[in-house]
């Protein structure tokens, strides 16, 4: 195998927080005067860092987002991971396999180093992440579709980026792994193959991952 690290994103690839996330922003947007769809929050914010929303509002209205709307926002989240968060389809059987293969691999997500760890307790993934093993857009200056964090990650694991891997369920995901020079899975479990432009190679399922790393 060429690949010397597994990078794998959080929301959506390990864990089915998208449709809860979303349908919360969609809905908290909403109630602030600013109309959003499930579809639109989606298309807009899916895979992004939350700066990405205020900045989206600010250019769209000239207005800015309440001072504690991402303290609100995450505790309507984390009360919907409480109630429903579950692992992904084969997220669990993969780790194994990785951690059994002696397959380096880590976590870099978007999404708050609060937010990851409060889905990984909820459903259990805390057992295969530790704290070196974890990176969050908190880390660095910009998110994605910026690369920074993606070269972060890899720095941080001792790999160059040519040598790893991304698995991503997002458009500005992908972006970034390439902007990275890195490989990139593009996963589509939710996202249409088609919105994953530039991905190396498409996935539906967790389990597909094994076969095409043998096979590099």
């Amino acid at each position: 195998m060429r690949y010397e690290l597994i990078i794998f994103d959080n929301d959506g690839v390990l864990v089915n927080s998208e449709p809860l996330s979303n349908t919360m922003l969609a809905a908290y947007l909403t109630e602030l005067g600013h109309p959003t769809s499930y579809e639109e929050s989606l298309r807009d914010y899916m895979g992004a860092a939350m700066h990405r929303v205020h900045d989206t509002i600010q250019e769209r209205t000239g207005k800015q987002l309440p001072e504690d709307f991402d303290d609100v926002f995450h505790e309507r989240v984390f009360a919907a991971f409480a109630r429903e968060l579950q692992p992904m389809a084969g997220a669990v059987e993969l780790l194994e396999q990785l951690t059994a293969d002696g397959v380096p691999y880590c976590l870099a997500s978007s999404g708050s180093h609060q937010r990851i760890r409060v889905g990984h307790r909820k459903t259990g993934l805390d057992k295969w992440f530790g704290e070196e093993r974890i990176f969050s857009s908190q880390d660095v200056g910009r998110g994605k579709p910026a690369p920074d964090l993606f070269l972060h990650a890899a720095e941080r694991m001792g790999v160059a980026p040519g040598k790893c891997v991304v698995i991503e369920d997002s458009p500005l995901g992908v972006q970034a792994a390439n902007a990275a020079g890195m490989d990139v899975y593009g996963f589509t479990a939710m996202t249409p193959a088609d919105r994953l432009h530039g991905a190396t190679r498409l996935i539906s399922h967790l389990s597909e991952v094994p076969g095409l790393l043998a096979a590099q």
